[in-house]
This record gives C-alpha cells, structure tokens and sequence, in this order.
C-alpha cells in the first residue's frame, strides 16, 4: 500500500518511552499498569500473566515485525429481539418473518452469564434462543 509507513525514529521513541514505564511504580501507561495489577493475584501470576520486561532488553530481541489480519471472534452485541425471538425494527415493531438467535441475538459476550463469562458459556443461551427462535418461526408459519 506504500512505502516507509514506519518512521523508524518515532518507533524507536515510543518503544523507548514505554518501557522507562516498565521499572515505574507510578508509571501512567495503561496496559504495563493492567499486568501488574494482574500479578497481584497469584493464580494470574504463576500462570497467565507474563512479567512485564522492556522491548529492546536484548535477552528478549530480536524484534520482528507481523503482519496482522484481525478476525472478531465475538459480537458482543446483536439485532435487538423480543421474547419470541423477533427482530425488532427502529420503533420497536417486530420485522415480519425475521428471527435472530445466538450470537446474532447478542449472546457472543457477557449479558445474562455476566461480565467475566468465558468461551463456551455462551452456549446456553444460544440453545434456548435457537429453540425459542425456531419454534416462534414455526407457529409464524402455520
């Protein structure tokens, strides 16, 4: 898409500055402050939460650069519903012959299995929105 997008001197800066914050106590970057508040709990310690280092220690080198294409794996949102599982226009009218369940309904993250909820909990209700879903479609179309 072009070249030299990387100014190579303003990475050096920002890599610089940021791991002055990793010694820091009273350091203001956000993410290095998130780990060590993580490491304050021991499970978190022993074995999610790696030890913050700086990017150019050179034990932790060499630097590579990845390209990255990015994939959402939840929505954390979804079309709004009713308890029959139809799709609910602007004003709040049901979208005729429309039904929406699981993910799409807004079960890819958090809501009723709550904030910390993880992969796989998710199931129960995309089951029981499939079901409401599936039988609301039905009785629509006898």
């Amino acid at each position: 898409c072009g070249k030299n997008l990387i100014d190579p001197a303003r990475l050096e800066r920002e890599i610089v500055a940021r791991d002055r914050e990793v010694d820091n106590p009273f350091g203001k970057d956000g993410q290095i402050a998130a780990i060590h508040t993580a490491r304050r709990y021991l499970g978190d310690k022993l074995i999610r939460t790696a030890k913050p280092h700086k990017i150019l220690d050179a034990r932790h080198g060499p630097l590579i650069a990845v390209r990255l294409h990015i994939l959402t794996r939840k929505t954390l949102g979804g079309l709004e519903t009713d308890l029959e599982a139809r799709v609910l226009r602007a004003d709040g009218a049901p979208l005729a012959g429309l039904f929406a369940a699981g993910e799409v309904a807004g079960f890819g993250g958090g809501g009723m299995h709550g904030y910390r909820s993880l992969e796989g909990t998710f199931l129960g209700g995309c089951l029981f929105s499939g079901r409401t879903a599936s039988r609301a479609a039905g009785s629509a179309c006898a």
